[in-house]
């Protein structure tokens, strides 16, 4: 099996609606990716297909307009090679990072003052 990420997706996509929408493609295993904060898809999942259909579903679904959204997909990437986002430790410039202490960067996990700023991308 390979897992494809797909990507811009319309938020009123859940696990089943994916699993519909690649299902020309074999036996697929589908998961939309949900926000823990507002139980609201992310806009994005991954989807598992067989070796052989994965660059058919990709060749044919990446770039296609649903509900006005052209979709990306790709076959996904280990998480190894992507910088972690969100909160976390570790000098990211600003007020984060080393230099948060006074500014409430300990009591927030390190992030500091850029932790709330770069969660909205």
């Amino acid at each position: 099996m390979t897992k494809l990420y797909v990507g811009n997706m319309p938020y009123s996509y859940n696990d089943d609606a994916l699993k519909q929408l690649f299902a020309a493609y074999g036996d697929v295993v589908a998961t939309v990716i949900i926000d823990r904060m507002t139980g609201r898809s992310k806009g994005f999942g991954f989807v598992e297909v067989s070796e052989e259909m994965a660059a058919n579903a990709i060749a044919e679904m990446n770039g296609k307009d649903l509900e006005g959204r052209a979709l990306v997909v790709n076959e996904a990437r280990p998480m190894t090679d992507r910088p972690r986002t969100g909160f976390g430790g570790g000098s990211r410039g600003g007020f984060g990072g080393d230099r948060g202490g006074d500014r409430g960067g300990d009591r927030r996990g390190g992030a500091g003052g850029s932790g709330g700023f770069r969660n909205r991308y």
